[in-house]
């Protein structure tokens, strides 16, 4: 059907217009100098857009256009769904301060060198203009925001506060006749954010009750959870599987033990385990170097044991900014798939903060040890997320479709399958063994902890036990990840699902195909959702 291709195509470029973050995101510069507009008439008119979107596509009959224009027409009406359900259903930019941070946008422009100086102050000027107007977009549109929000989301608008007034500096310096205009909206946008902390923090101190409920409830998590997967799976199924998942890590996990110090198959053998390779960890001032070492370390290793093809892009291993931290430990930010200059992919690690306790450090680092590292480095780095996102951004259909509609459980997925087959080829022997068994177990109880905290109202203290006691989790960690769930309902279970999926597509590898061969089958058709992927390879 002709016909799929130009509306996709006008699709495409409204979602880009209507969402800088997207845009930026994806490597599309033509917004470079917008914020989002999150004000009640701009949200009711993108929502009119997402409906006229949606019905123009469900006219369209899929299962008449060939394979891989039939996965873009499925692609895009998912995404435009998910927006949809986003805008209508969870509303998050009304509760949720942390919709209004203009911190990746800024720093996107700042960091990201895709084009020269003064073309990026450029941009950057009129975001830096913008955010007057979105913080009070932001004082008048939230209500009853919970408290966890209003806590992270204090902590990461002071970060994105001192991102302006430390990181601009520099690029200003590379091109300086722009200083009149650049400073100027600087100063005035980090006092706003400044003082926009401010207000969050003081209605932290005045509100008396707790604020909204973080909380999801049955109905509304089990509608996003289906936008977020795309899967046939049921939520129920989900919490099955996760629940038979971890009795067969915890078996493989007690045998890894027993195996490196001896003694009975019981938990306190795995602790045992866990806490001699503890014993090797790094610090705030070597964990991001560690980092780089392995990443060296891993991309050798693949290219020896030939895992998958190897790409020539740069990838850098750098700390992360204040304003991204408190959600994850680390992250893979790579260039979008419309990118054109040759831009570099970050590899994301954030040290301890300044405020932490030493007896909170050496917590954090007794998880994040050395063998841990390395097995975070091939999640996030190689083969994981930054080879295979190298991976998507080659792919080119008939249309922009695909390229947007990045599915987090066959991205999360891949990373998590990654470890395994790692692991599996002998990539750092027991010590590695151990801690891959140990995020398998952390990744299982992810989607499980998922579920229970937004539908069964788990109560934080039974939350912990799981963690700490199944999952061998130090306490520290299981802290952030009590926080994690109550603020990215669905995200965690994208990393189970995604395994369970991707190392399904994986198993399917026929005998005449070389390992090397049905990995780059599998990462040469974007980042679709994995069944789309098991489709096109015949599954």
């Amino acid at each position: 059907m002709q016909e799929f291709v130009p509306l996709a195509e006008r699709i495409v470029d409204a979602l880009l217009a209507s969402r800088p973050e997207l845009a930026a995101d994806a490597g599309d510069h033509r917004f470079d100098d917008r914020l989002p507009d999150l004000s009640g008439a701009a949200v009711a008119a993108d929502a009119a857009m997402l409906v006229d979107a949606a019905n123009a596509l469900s006219e369209l009959d899929g299962e008449l256009l060939d394979p891989a224009e039939r996965v873009d027409h499925a692609v895009l009406s998912a995404l435009v769904d998910r927006y949809l359900f986003e805008a209508t259903e969870v509303r998050a930019p009304e509760w949720d301060p942390l919709a209004h941070n203009p911190g990746v946008l800024l720093h996107a422009l700042i960091a990201r060198p895709f084009a020269p100086a003064d073309v990026r102050l450029t941009s950057l000027a009129g975001r830096l203009g913008a955010v007057p107007d979105a913080l009070a977009t932001a004082r008048a549109t939230l209500a009853d925001v919970p408290r966890i929000h209003l806590e992270t989301a204090a902590a990461q608008f002071a970060g994105t506060a001192a991102l302006v007034r430390d990181e601009l500096p520099r690029l200003l310096a590379e091109a300086p006749a722009l200083r009149t205009r650049v400073e100027p909206a600087a100063e005035t946008a980090a006092r706003e954010l400044d003082g926009f902390a401010g207000w969050l923090r003081e209605r932290l101190r005045s509100d008396d009750g707790p604020g909204r409920d973080p909380r999801f409830g049955r109905r509304l998590w089990e509608a996003r959870l289906w936008h977020t997967l795309d899967t046939e799976l049921s939520a129920g199924q989900v919490l099955e599987l996760a629940r038979t998942n971890l009795d067969r890590v915890t078996e493989e996990i007690t045998a890894a033990a027993v195996e490196l110090v001896g003694g009975p198959a019981t938990p306190e053998t795995v602790r045992r385990a866990l806490a001699q390779l503890a014993e090797q960890r790094p610090d705030n001032g070597t964990i991001v170097e560690l980092a780089r070492r392995t990443l060296v370390e891993t991309t050798d290793f693949v290219r020896d044991h030939d895992l998958v093809s190897l790409v020539d892009d740069p990838c850098v291993v750098t700390e992360m900014p204040e304003f991204a931290r408190g959600v994850a430990v680390a992250y893979c930010d790579p260039p979008g798939p419309l990118e054109t200059a040759p831009v570099p992919t970050f590899y994301c690690i954030a040290p301890t903060p300044a405020d932490w306790s030493a007896e909170r450090v050496d917590s954090f680092y007794r998880e994040y040890n050395n063998h841990m590292v390395r097995n975070l480095t091939v999640h996030e780095a190689m083969p994981g997320h930054f080879l295979q996102l190298a991976h998507s951004r080659r792919y080119r259909g008939s249309s922009r479709a695909r390229l947007l509609g990045h599915s987090g459980p066959f991205v999360e997925g891949w990373a998590v399958y990654a470890e395994e087959l790692m692991t599996d080829a002998g990539f750092g022997g027991l010590p590695i063994r151990l801690q891959q068994l140990k995020m398998q177990l952390r990744m299982t109880i992810n989607a499980i902890l998922d579920q229970l905290v937004h539908c069964e109202d788990l109560p934080e203290a039974e939350a912990m036990a799981l963690m700490t006691e199944r999952g061998f989790q130090e306490e520290g960690e299981a802290a952030g990840k009590w926080r994690r769930a109550l603020l990215t309902a669905t995200q965690l279970s994208t990393y189970f699902v995604g395994y369970t999926e991707v190392a399904g597509i994986a198993a399917m590898r026929p005998a005449d195909v070389s390992v090397r061969r049905w990995h780059d089958l599998m990462l040469s058709h974007g980042s679709p959702a994995p069944r789309h992927v098991r489709a096109l390879l015949g599954g």
